[in-house]
C-alpha cells in the first residue's frame, strides 16, 4: 500500500448509506486519518462547525438535505473553505459541474477503488504550495543581486 501523508488529519465522512459510511471511514482510519461520520446533511453541517475538519467526503444523494444543499449552506455559514470530495453513485456530468460550482474540489464515483479514495483525500488535505506573485519574485531577486 502506498504511504499517505495523513498527519492525523480530521476528515468528516457524510453518507446516508451505513455500509458506505463505515467502509469509507474505516478505510480512512486504517490509512491514518482521524475519520468522523455524519448520516445526513444537517448532521454534517453541525459537525463541520464543531469539529472543523480539514476535509470532507460528501455523498450527494441523501434524503432531506442532500449534498448540494450542504455545499450551498457551507458557503452561507462560512464553512466553504473545507475542501470537499463528492462521492456519489451519480455519473451525470451536470451533477459534477453543479457540485464544483458549489465549491466541491474533487469528485469520485461509486463504486470506487480504495487507492483512488485515499489518493484524492490525501490531495485534499495537502497544504497548498506557496505561490509568489511576479512582483514579489522580482523584488526577491533584486534584493539578492543588489
Amino acid at each position: 500500500m502506498p504511504p499517505y501523508d495523513t498527519g492525523q488529519k480530521r476528515i468528516l465522512v457524510v453518507d446516508d448509506d451505513r455500509a458506505i459510511l463505515e467502509l469509507v471511514s474505516t478505510r480512512l482510519t486504517l490509512a491514518g486519518f482521524d475519520a468522523f461520520t455524519a448520516r445526513d446533511g444537517h448532521d454534517a453541517l453541525a459537525k463541520l462547525a464543531s469539529l472543523r475538519p480539514v476535509a470532507m467526503v460528501l455523498d450527494l444523494n441523501m434524503p432531506g438535505l442532500d449534498g448540494f444543499g450542504v455545499l450551498q449552506r457551507m458557503g452561507k455559514a462560512g464553512l466553504a473553505r473545507t475542501p470537499t470530495l463528492v462521492l456519489t453513485a451519480s455519473h451525470a456530468a451536470a451533477d459534477v459541474q453543479r457540485a464544483v460550482q458549489l465549491g466541491a474540489r474533487d469528485y469520485l464515483a461509486k463504486p470506487f477503488k480504495d487507492n483512488h479514495l485515499l489518493m484524492r483525500v490525501s490531495r485534499l488535505v495537502r497544504p497548498p504550495t506557496q505561490k509568489l506573485d511576479i512582483a514579489e519574485t522580482l523584488d526577491s531577486i533584486d534584493q539578492m543581486i543588489g
